[in-house]
């Protein structure tokens, strides 16, 4: 067997990870879980579900003005989403 130059076990899995392709579907997860966190409690308290496909989030609003505001705003979320993971992970948001 020959040797080869020592990772780090960070990289390893970072390595595993972009290969099969499974850090965008962790990224993906991560917005669902940081979505308290970036819109506040007040936006999060009617939103009923949540869930990415596809690099589109979908979200269940119980309140039509807000679904409203937020249809208005989708471009600086989509933004605001972004920035939180580090990724160009959201490119829309389907609201209903």
């Amino acid at each position: 067997m020959k040797r080869t130059e020592a990772m780090k076990v960070g990289d390893i899995i970072t390595k595993l990870l972009k290969e099969d392709n499974i850090d965008r579907q962790f990224d993906e997860q991560k917005v669902v879980y940081l979505w308290p966190e970036i819109v506040g409690s007040g936006i999060n308290r009617y939103t009923v579900s949540r869930y990415v496909k596809n690099g589109v989030l979908y979200l269940h609003l119980s309140s039509a003005a807000l679904r409203n505001e937020l249809m208005m705003s989708r471009t600086a979320l989509i933004k605001r989403l972004n920035e939180a993971v580090g990724s160009e992970v959201i490119h829309d948001i389907v609201i209903r």
